[in-house]
């Protein structure tokens, strides 16, 4: 007869901890607690020109706290509240683009979700509305779940591409990097991940890999965007070898209140 394994108090604390961020994920589903918060994506040779906007996901919790996504993303990614989140996330970027004209949007969505019904009906539904959306909105898609679902991912892009919708690789060099992705699908932008960037002027191997990835995405005619840039002297290294676009707290942090809406709020108060 096999031995039970006993849980240790770190498994305890870490199956409590995923416990309590299910329970906070669903009580904010249910009370339609979930937003967009809006992150600036400059162009390198432009920094006060936008290149476009990330919209990325929040949730309120009983206590009123704004938590960000990748203190829940983890735990809820795999389960059917991850794919009602990516359902709420295009509904919401559409919402956005509607109200900006000027806007170029792109909204994170895992490749579990491809194939969810109410996400299909939410795109659906706002592209009825103005079919010229879809040339605005950018769909990211993790280098991690699109590992362990590239045959459903390859038939979902060639069907969104042809409504005219662009598709970022998120989150490239974070752990799982295939240069398959760069040769069997049409992805339009690189992101190249945030820990591969952060203090990249001062580490010579993260400087080595990042010229390379560079490189190599712009031979297959991909825009490439340097994640996490938080100093003037890592936006200025970026600068230096050509990177395109660059995204992080040194040039915006996530808002509510992006300058669209500040500008309707304004406007109704004048």
């Amino acid at each position: 007869m096999s031995k039970k394994v006993k849980s240790s108090p770190f498994d305890f604390a870490v199956q409590k901890r995923q416990s309590e961020t299910l329970d906070m994920v669903r009580i904010a589903l249910a009370h339609k607690q979930v937003k967009l918060a809006f992150q600036p994506v400059v162009l390198t040779a432009q920094p006060d020109c936008m290149a476009f906007y990330e919209g990325l996901l929040r949730v309120t919790d009983q206590q009123g706290r704004v938590i960000p996504a990748k203190d829940f993303i983890d735990v809820v990614e795999e389960t059917d509240m991850g794919r009602q989140l990516d359902a709420l996330a295009i509904e919401q970027g559409l919402m956005a683009l509607a109200e900006e004209p000027s806007l170029r949007l792109s909204i994170n969505m895992s490749a579990n979700t491809i194939g969810y019904a109410p996400w299909n009906a939410a795109l659906l539904a706002g592209l009825s509305k103005d079919p010229t959306l879809a040339e605005r909105l950018i769909i990211e898609i993790t280098e991690r779940t699109a590992l362990c679902k590239s045959d459903d991912l390859l038939d979902f892009m060639t069907e969104m591409q042809g409504k005219g919708i662009s598709f970022a690789l998120d989150d490239f060099g974070a752990g799982y990097t295939s240069f398959k992705y760069l040769k069997d699908f049409y992805f339009d932008l690189l992101k190249i991940d945030g820990e591969l960037i952060n203090g990249v002027h001062k580490d010579p191997d993260a400087q080595l890999l990042t010229e390379a990835l560079l490189d190599l995405a712009h031979k297959f005619e991909m825009f490439v965007v340097a994640e996490n840039v938080e100093t003037f002297e890592d936006a200025e290294y970026l600068s230096s070898i050509g990177m395109d676009c660059m995204q992080g707290y040194y040039f915006g942090v996530p808002t509510l209140t992006p300058y669209w809406r500040v500008n309707q709020i304004l406007g109704k108060t004048a």
